[in-house]
């Protein structure tokens, strides 16, 4: 018999959630228990296992090279380079535990956790081409500073890239070619533009489709040479964006405040989705089938509550953030594709063979594994330790059992049981290396109030020998005697070069030197793109009753889909 849906309250924010009937259909088709947090908290709890952006140097501990990695210095955990972490120089199989009934399951995770060697970036090794500073990524060449991304070449500065090819200061963007500070599009030489489709050679252009040669434009279907809406001829088109001076950064930032305004003047449709979506709620979220309150995410079927899903197909999916690639049958996931199947409560689980992966911490190729971390290519595994088939069957029931008589419970009275995600203590990261940071900015103070860790931030030591304020006005006058300097951003101080590759894209597209670092510049495009929430508004043009990522207080002008396509079409 079908259940209703029901009312519970989250164990780490209090706060009421409904869990519908549908998804007691797929817990009990996944055969796990309902959770005890709410759909926001779930996802802020993943983002709390993925350092995705915070680099650091030290040395390897199998080979002693230095080497870029996710983990600080100062952390205990054992960390092996890329080289040496993918290679058959170390047997994976002696890190392992006795499973023990009178400590509890967590306890014992997180032991086993400061045994084994643990992957300095997360990325597919042997795929990678010159592209040492990057993480979360597979199949680069010549890539810097980007993450989460795959099948790019030449790429610098970007996050979520999707077969991307000389680019640079963008976040998702796919199937594209000479981007530059552009969100959420797909085109060739798309500069500042903002969630658009199949268009080329433009500027400032936002939920444009089919155009090409437009310039400051908004809601525009198959159109060229238009500036600011308004139709002009080739020759007055190209004679006009000559005068606009995009060489020059004090005229950019002239030109954006003109194009800002001109925007909030126009429609902005509820969501950013595709008409090809069926049953699909949430935001940026494209060619989808009954996918509810999902976020950046394409081509997924049957799936709710999940994120950054960039790399299609995926199926049967509830709380799954990152990845896709053929991923299925997955549940309160973090980092998981390739064809993986069965995956439950698991951080890292990927390449094809994956499967029946539980509280696995970066299992690649493996199945039927519980609670192990750091492993390769492994089977009925237990805390690492093997197992026959039998018994590793009738040990997982028992430890199953034991998580509920005998659960773990964190500094702050949480409680966790079978069938919630890894505990916050077995994050290797502190709060604010992690992406949790970027969608909940809580104050050190807020984050040690809730059991949570803080990484003091480091001082760097570099003089700056250019500071914002310095920069040459115009790309024309950068000379190469820049790729020497010392820079000092412009908003947080810190010191920052300018790298050849840069130096090249950006006089290829004729925009000056940037002022602000990198972090800053991708945090400003996140500043710029809808969080993960869905606020009740009402159609500024009928009514309707709408769900959307347009929290109330913003200015844009917000239409349901049908008076949005009955303004653009």
């Amino acid at each position: 018999m079908d259940k209703d849906s029901e009312k519970r309250v989250c164990q780490n924010c209090k706060q009421d959630f409904t869990i519908e009937p549908e998804d007691f259909l797929f817990y009990e088709k996944m055969k796990i228990p309902p959770p005890t947090f709410c759909p926001e908290c779930r996802f802020q709890r993943r983002m709390m296992f993925r350092n995705e952006r915070v680099l650091y140097k030290r040395k390897c501990d199998l080979c002693s090279k230095d080497m870029v990695t996710i983990f600080s210095p100062d952390s205990k955990l054992v960390v092996y380079c890329p080289a040496c972490w993918w290679s058959d120089k170390w047997d994976d199989g002696q890190y392992f535990l006795e499973y023990d009934s009178s400590r509890t399951f967590f306890e014992q995770m997180i032991e086993l956790q400061r045994k084994t060697p643990h992957m300095a970036l997360v990325i597919d090794y042997a795929t990678l081409i010159n592209s040492d500073y990057v993480n979360h990524v597979g199949s680069l060449k010549n890539c810097y500073l980007i993450f989460n991304a795959d099948f790019c070449e030449n790429v610098l500065y970007s996050t979520i890239a999707v077969r991307v090819k000389d680019s640079m200061d963008c976040h998702m963007v796919g199937e594209s070619e000479l981007m530059y500070q552009t969100i959420d599009s797909v085109g060739y030489k798309l500069f500042f533009c903002e969630s658009c489709s199949n268009c080329s050679d433009s500027y400032f252009l936002k939920s444009c489709s089919g155009c090409d040669n437009c310039f400051g434009c908004i809601n525009l279907r198959n159109k060229k040479y238009h500036i600011f809406n308004k139709p002009y001829t080739k020759e007055e088109y190209l004679r006009k964006i000559e005068e606009y001076k995009l060489d020059s950064y004090e005229e950019l930032l002239k030109i954006r405040k003109i194009v800002d305004t001109f925007w909030l003047q126009h429609p902005n449709k509820y969501m950013h989705n595709s008409p090809q979506n069926i049953n699909a709620t949430g935001d940026y979220v494209f060619r989808a089938k009954n996918a509810l309150n999902c976020y950046q995410a394409r081509e997924l079927e049957d799936a709710r509550y999940c994120q950054f899903i960039t790399m299609p197909p995926a199926k049967d999916i509830y709380d799954l953030t990152e990845w896709g690639h053929g991923v299925q049958r997955t549940v309160d996931s973090l980092t998981v594709g390739d064809g993986a199947d069965l995956v439950k409560f698991s951080c890292g689980a990927w390449h094809q063979g994956t499967m029946e992966v539980e509280y696995g911490m970066y299992n690649t190729s493996c199945k039927y594994t519980f609670g192990c971390i750091n492993i390769k290519t492994k089977q009925y595994r237990i805390l690492n330790k093997q197992y026959s088939p039998e018994e590793y069957t009738a040990l997982r029931a028992r430890i199953i059992e034991d998580m509920d008589k005998n659960p773990y419970v964190d500094s702050t009275g949480r409680v966790w049981r079978y069938g919630d995600f890894l505990p916050y203590d077995l994050s290797p990261f502190m709060y604010n290396e992690s992406q949790a940071v970027q969608y909940y900015p809580f104050s050190k103070e807020e984050v040690l109030k809730r059991g949570w860790r803080w990484r003091e931030p480091v001082a760097n030591n570099y003089t700056i020998t250019l500071p914002a304020d310095k920069i040459s006005d115009s790309i024309h006058d950068a000379q190469d005697s820049m790729l020497k300097e010392i820079l000092g951003c412009g908003k947080c101080g810190k010191a920052f070069r300018i790298t050849s590759a840069e130096l090249a894209l950006l006089r290829r597209f004729e925009f000056p030197i940037p002022r602000f670092c990198s972090d800053c510049r991708h945090m400003e495009r996140m500043s710029r793109i809808n969080p993960p929430k869905l606020w009740d508004r009402q159609c500024a043009k009928c009514g309707k009753e709408i769900k959307t990522s347009y929290s109330p207080e913003r200015e844009e002008i917000i239409y349901c889909e049908g008076c949005y396509n009955n303004e653009v079409a």
